[in-house]
């Protein structure tokens, strides 16, 4: 069944196990996630994304059947899911599990989607639907965070940074926590400082992914997707900054050929590698061998091709394609 997003006080009454959150509006889903299942919860919270369950559904079917005596409740989470989920949640069904409650996080979901229209006409399982937060939602809670922290600012730079969030107040809150941190007690920023924060953030966030993926850091990796909104906006940015280090990954492992010796690879780079960074560029030259990057390199531009075609799915390509490209190394 569906509860709309202004509805929200009819899941307080539900007594349904199974809930598909899907929509762009991250901040009102994890808002909401708390505040009706976690902040007073006292039994065990899994997190998972949709490819670890696909990829183990075996398993953690039958951790739900076989569920600890000291486990009495357990909230299941399944973020970036597609209609490839369904099957597992009708098997699930079919077990009449209880005390156990499955979250299923998606972004946009088309109508024609078999997993929302499931969700839809089932009674017994909840669908909400989460539409972006409007200009004037955004910036009143902006307005409030900045008079709570009697923090001086213009309502010009306020406009620039909910023109940052994308409709989502998750991306509103982060913003409004960098600001505070930076301030350091200060009160007072002005508009070009809040540019320089949020533009200096966003490169970092995808940088640190890249490199994360290129060096097989798979925990990382996932952490950085789970803790990040990325927009369809950002999937050209994020398989940009994949080409340029793939590319550079690619130079150095010719070189490294040649010297045989990583320390002296990285050294003499050019342009010059920054000091931060060579420790995880050489694990990533170690890592890939010539083969391996070339093709990378190809899969990348393939990924680029299909999202293109298919803008829609743009954050579902991209997500499997980093995912998929953990453990693609010589290692």
């Amino acid at each position: 069944m569906i509860i709309k997003n202004f509805d929200l006080k009819k899941l307080n009454s539900s007594e349904s196990n199974f809930y598909l959150f899907y929509g762009e509006n991250e901040g009102h889903k994890e808002r909401l996630e708390k505040i009706l299942f976690l902040s007073k919860f006292q039994g065990s919270v899994e997190r998972y994304d949709e490819k670890e369950v696909l990829n183990d559904t075996e398993t953690i079917i039958s951790g739900f059947l076989n569920q600890s005596f000291f486990d009495k409740e357990k909230v299941i989470i399944i973020s970036r899911v597609t209609d490839k989920i369904l099957d597992f949640i009708k098997i699930v069904l079919d077990k009449n599990i209880h005390d156990i409650k499955i979250i299923l996080k998606s972004g946009l979901l088309e109508k024609r989607s078999k997993l929302r229209t499931f969700f839809e006409k089932e009674k017994n399982i909840v669908c909400v639907p989460f539409y972006p937060d409007d200009l004037k939602t955004l910036s009143s809670l902006a307005n409030a965070f900045f008079k709570d922290n009697k923090i001086s600012i213009s309502q010009e730079t306020i406009n620039l940074i909910i023109d940052k969030c994308n409709g989502d107040r998750k991306n509103l809150d982060k913003e409004l926590q960098k600001i505070l941190i930076y301030l350091n007690g200060k009160k007072k920023i002005s508009n070009e400082q809040v540019n320089q924060l949020i533009s200096l953030a966003e490169n970092f966030s995808v940088s640190e992914l890249v490199d994360s993926c290129l060096s097989n850091n798979f925990s990382k990796t996932i952490k950085i997707l789970n803790e990040n909104n990325y927009s369809s906006d950002d999937c050209m940015i994020i398989l940009r900054t994949f080409l340029n280090k793939a590319k550079k990954v690619l130079r150095l492992r010719k070189n490294y050929e040649i010297t045989k010796n990583i320390d002296e690879t990285v050294t003499n780079f050019k342009p010059p590698i920054f000091w931060k960074d060579k420790e995880i560029v050489k694990k990533q030259v170690i890592n890939w061998s010539i083969k391996k990057i070339e093709q990378l390199i190809i899969s990348i531009n393939e990924v680029e091709l299909q999202i293109k075609k298919n803008s829609v799915n743009s954050i579902n390509i991209v997500y499997d394609f980093i995912i998929n490209t953990q453990g693609s190394s010589n290692n």
